[in-house]
């Protein structure tokens, strides 16, 4: 369907900036033109036009009868090539960086807002030990320690005949193979080092317009809370709304995923320290020991110093922070590798007598991890409602409390992830007999854990079998209804009408998200704390730690631990099938690009190692843009946004000039500006952000459908002269049966194809009609420089 409809012929000239939303698309389907050429932009995120409108900068006084189409396609900020797909392994860090951008909104209280980042900050930082620490378990336990200490074990697998303890080779001592098998989790935190900084320099070294149409800065300095404190800016005025997504810096965090990547990765070097001084510390004595005391005093002023990194402070937005803390940066994860180094020489020093026997000391770390984590969500909940009870708004998600509740989740995501990793190479090492007599097994809790994965699948069965009762009996309801806004009621079609309802059903199961997730969240936090008890109650798993106990309860307990065992592990085999068919498949990986466009919205504000923020590339593009084709032209400008697009052109907007926001029209379509981010991040899409939003844009336009699982009405009312945003709900399908307009059954759209409806065209045309008139040309001297002659590239 081409964007080009007939539209008015005054006004002087107009761009219509087309903005895709999640999953991508080509710019020929989007302006329904095969002939399209690049006006500006790269691969990854590019501006295109039809060929017949390159000349539009040039001569606008040609375009006044319609308005130029433009497609800005930014799928590959998200979907590029296949070693995207790895990201899926992230997936921890990025659902803990979205709980940072969760908190309610907050007016004078900064020191519960900087409390909540801090909260969030620690919380990621564990999911990074713990990730770390799940590579101990792996190689330095039940590999070099367990594995390779076991003469059944190592014989059953030559490549670990070196390590073997029963040879008496070099390298059998345990502290050498501890050292050396400390390689892989080192070279984990390596690659994860390297792929932050890799995507650190592509993404947010992107800088948001600063020259001649960048926002004006704020009047005051800036603060060191940033962010934490983005409520105790001035409240907006009519003259220059400053909501936090329109300051300067937002969209640039270059600084703080520095010093959180410096951070993160000391403290990954530092857990393979901690696990190879552990082992040792019990068989040290006269000058090894002085040696040992003073490597364990670094250890702990350094993990004072991480600390002290990640709690110091959040963000800056109410400048561009250009600033660059280089000694931090080069010498902190420089320093904890070079303590890790001295650890693995120190773990080396021969020492007669010492034999790896059980599991490798130190097993206790999980237990502490979990129960730091659990600590940690708790803290985090009760911050978020101190923030909430002041303005309490029952369309927020979980009453405010949608950060701690998706904390909980990616610590949840982070022990199946961990457990299956740990779980999967213990029953492998084991096969066959290869541990008989002395089995080899994962920690004691790792295996409670796994026990209560069944237990929390029955919990969910609950809600979702009454979610989806629920939905059959709306469906019912919903039938006279359609029929009624389709005026069928004298030649009903109970198929068509069954279908129409049920998509409409279908559609509303979004709202209820929040229920699955808070069940979900309060079952893993009281599990995780019951399996804790368990495993440091019983000191084993829990198909022994029931034995004597009643026949129904001991089964009960093996069965549990038997199958969650295997559900962890094939949770894990799924991530990694997933992410191996994505690297190979474009579909599949195009299917794993919706994921992060959804997901990696937001800036890296909590975890460093988390996938890339592609709108610190977007947004600034959108609002170059927009702000080149008015200053350059005069003209107006409609900026259409679908879906995912709806969010980046409310950014975007958000960054403009009053001046420039006063020739722009906004118009969303299939758009959860308020149906997702309104509900889940109130502080930045709530009710009076968006309101915020309609005063400070010229107009703004907004379509929905009830068939519609995504997008929705953005609830924000008339005001003086502003009418509502939200018109009627669009009919989907268009047509209920077959008409002269319609020969052919019309589909239900759902989520796509919104321009394919007529409302399409009249919305647009109503807001080019109340835009002001283009202004005369003005070309300024160093308008070549920002643009070139046309506005166009060279490629």
């Amino acid at each position: 369907m081409s964007p080009a409809t007939p539209a008015p012929e005054t006004g002087g000239a107009a761009l219509e900036l087309l903005v895709h939303g999640v999953g991508g698309a080509t710019p020929q389907s989007m302006l329904d033109d095969p002939r399209t050429l690049r006006v500006t932009g790269d691969r990854t995120a590019a501006v295109y036009r039809r060929a017949e409108d390159l000349d539009a900068e040039d001569h606008p006084e040609r375009y006044a009868a319609r308005p130029v189409p433009e497609a800005y396609c930014w799928s590959n900020l998200t979907s590029g090539d296949g070693t995207r797909a790895l990201w899926l392994l992230l997936l921890p860090f990025m659902v803990a960086n979205l709980a940072h951008w969760m908190r309610p909104p907050a007016q004078g209280m900064p020191g519960l807002v900087r409390l909540y980042g801090v909260l969030v900050r620690l919380v990621a930082l564990t999911l990074t030990v713990l990730l770390t620490a799940a590579a101990c378990e792996v190689a330095l336990d039940l590999t070099a320690w367990q594995c390779a200490g076991t003469a059944a074990c190592s014989d059953a697998y030559s490549w670990l005949g070196f390590l073997a303890a029963d040879r008496g080779g070099w390298w059998s001592a345990p502290g050498r193979r501890l050292a050396l098998a400390a390689l892989v989790p080192t070279a984990l935190v390596g690659l994860l080092w390297y792929l932050s900084n890799r995507t650190w320099s592509a993404y947010e070294a992107q800088r948001p317009p600063t020259g001649y149409d960048a926002p004006a800065p704020e009047p005051q300095p800036d603060t060191p809370t940033g962010t934490e404190a983005a409520d105790l800016a001035e409240p907006p005025t009519p003259a220059e709304p400053r909501p936090a997504l329109g300051r300067p810096g937002f969209w640039y965090g270059r600084r703080l995923v520095a010093r959180l990547r410096a951070a993160h990765t000391a403290a990954g070097f530092l857990t393979v320290a901690a696990a190879i001084a552990t082992a040792t510390a019990r068989h040290d004595t006269g000058a090894r020991a002085v040696l040992g005391l003073a490597l364990q005093a670094a250890l702990v002023a350094l993990c004072a110093v991480v600390l002290w990194v990640v709690c110091r402070r959040g963000r800056s937005e109410r400048r561009l922070d250009l600033r660059v803390e280089r000694a931090l940066v080069s010498w902190l994860p420089g320093s904890a590798l070079a303590l890790l180094a001295l650890t693995a020489l120190h773990a080396g020093w021969s020492r007669p007598g010492w034999a790896s026997t059980g599991t490798l000391p130190g097993d206790a770390a999980f237990g502490a991890l979990t129960l730091a984590q659990g600590g940690l969500v708790v803290a985090l909940g009760a911050v978020a409602l101190l923030l909430q009870r002041p303005r309490r708004d029952p369309r927020t998600a979980l009453r405010g409390l949608g950060g701690p509740a998706v904390a909980m989740l990616a610590c949840a995501l982070a022990g199946v992830m961990s457990g299956g990793v740990a779980q999967r190479v213990a029953d492998w090492l084991d096969g066959s007999g290869a541990g008989e007599g002395t089995p080899i097994g994962p920690p004691v809790l790792l295996s409670w854990q796994a026990s209560v994965i069944p237990v929390l699948l029955l919990l969910l069965l609950v809600p979702a079998a009454l979610l989806a009762v629920r939905t059959v009996v709306d469906a019912r309801r919903l039938r006279p209804a359609v029929e009624a806004d389709y005026d069928a009621a004298d030649e009903p079609d109970p198929v068509r009408t069954g279908q129409i309802a049920a998509g409409r059903a279908r559609a509303a199961l979004t709202d209820s998200a929040p229920v699955l997730v808070g069940v979900v969240s309060g079952a893993t936090l009281l599990l995780g704390a019951v399996s804790i008890a368990g495993a440091w109650a019983s000191g084993n798993v829990p198909g022994r730690a029931f034995d004597g106990a009643h026949p129904a309860i001991a089964s009960a307990a093996s069965a549990a631990q038997a199958l969650g065992s295997w559900m962890i592990g094939l949770g894990f085999l799924l991530f990694v099938t997933w992410g191996r068919r994505a690297y190979k498949d474009a579909s599949a990986r195009r299917t794993i690009g919706i994921l992060w466009d959804v997901g990696t919205f937001w800036p890296r504000a909590a975890h460093p190692f988390a996938p890339p923020c592609y709108a610190e590339r977007a947004v600034p593009d959108l609002t170059w843009r927009m702000s080149s084709w008015t200053r350059g032209t005069g003209g107006r400008l409609v900026i259409s946004g679908h879906s995912q697009g709806s969010v980046l052109a409310a950014a975007a907007v958000w960054q403009l000039t009053p001046a420039t926001r006063g020739r722009v029209a906004l118009l969303t379509y299939g758009s959860p500006l308020e149906r997702l981010y309104g509900r889940w991040f109130p502080a930045y899409f709530g009710p009076e952000a968006l309101r915020s939003l309609h005063r400070t844009v010229h107009c703004w336009s907004n379509l929905h459908r009830a068939t519609d699982p995504i997008g929705g009405p953005v609830r924000v009312p008339a005001e003086a002269d502003r009418p509502a945003v939200d018109g009627d709900v669009l009919l989907d399908p268009v047509a209920y049966g077959r008409t002269r307009e319609h020969p052919l059954p019309e589909p239900i759209l759902g989520h796509s194809d919104y321009q394919a409806d007529p409302a399409f065209a009249e919305r647009r045309s109503a807001l080019l009609d109340r835009l002001p008139p283009a202004l005369p040309r003005q070309r300024e001297p160093n308008d070549q420089e920002h643009q070139g002659s046309s506005g166009r590239s060279s490629g």
